[in-house]
């Protein structure tokens, strides 16, 4: 069947994310993507997670977004995943979630600065939080608009996407990526643990700072620099 082996991992990634509890309802969404085959899949819209089934993800050109397998409808956040995929070439799979932590620290429209090693065995300092969308973007192609500001944020930042896999859209919610749908969920757990640490850490000290770029580069360098040695080797041929 064409583009089973992609929508199963991407419908695999969409119940890690329940089984997670980053998501309730059907507030969230994993996608996926197939560069050599030019297409993407996700979930589709509203679609229960007690009744999903891989047959249901949505496969869409990459190109123009349109379908080119399945029936339902796909999520409404799918111009969003397109244009990540589009900007950030380096991932292969993207989900958003509404929960807890994250949510709350991007309706605040505040970032998540590198309080602890924790922190930065995952992510290369901050977590950034992209600006406010005005109300043209919000009243015009506002899912594209959403994913407009998010790469803007890491442009203007000079952020590498591989470094700081995720970010938090200002009063919605948390996007996180990876290089395949299940890396992207383990980010989106990690992002949302760092987020409920930090809101502890605020808690206990409002004035702690940040880690020292020395302690932040020995943690995440040691586990994605070209010298990591955490872990063991790859030995992979």
């Amino acid at each position: 069947m064409a583009y089973e082996k992609l929508k199963e991992e991407v419908y695999a990634a969409n119940m890690a994310l329940q089984a997670s509890g980053l998501v309730v309802l059907t507030w969230g969404n994993a996608s996926g993507v197939d560069r050599a085959a030019g297409v993407m899949a996700i979930k589709p819209s509203g679609v229960s997670y007690d009744v999903l089934k891989p047959a249901d993800i949505v496969v869409l050109s990459l190109e123009d977004g349109k379908t080119v397998d399945g029936k339902a409808r796909p999520s409404s956040d799918t111009p969003t995943h397109l244009h990540l995929y589009h900007k950030f070439t380096s991932i292969g799979g993207v989900i958003h979630t509404h929960s807890t932590c994250g949510t709350s620290f991007a309706q605040a429209g505040r970032e998540i600065p590198c309080l602890g090693t924790t922190h930065a065995d995952n992510f290369y300092g901050t977590i950034p939080c992209t600006r406010e969308l005005t109300d043209a973007e919000i009243n015009g192609e506002y899912e594209l608009n959403t994913g407009k500001v998010m790469v803007e944020r890491f442009v203007s930042g000079k952020i590498d996407p591989l470094d700081v896999p995720g970010i938090l859209v200002a009063g919605h919610a948390p996007f996180a990526w990876g290089k395949t749908p299940a890396k992207a969920v383990e980010n989106g757990i990690v992002l949302e643990f760092t987020a409920k640490m930090a809101l502890h850490t605020f808690a206990l000290n409002p004035a702690v700072r940040p880690i020292s770029q020395t302690l932040l580069d020995k943690h995440f360098l040691r586990k994605h620099g070209k010298g990591a040695y955490y872990g063991q080797p790859d030995t992979a041929k």
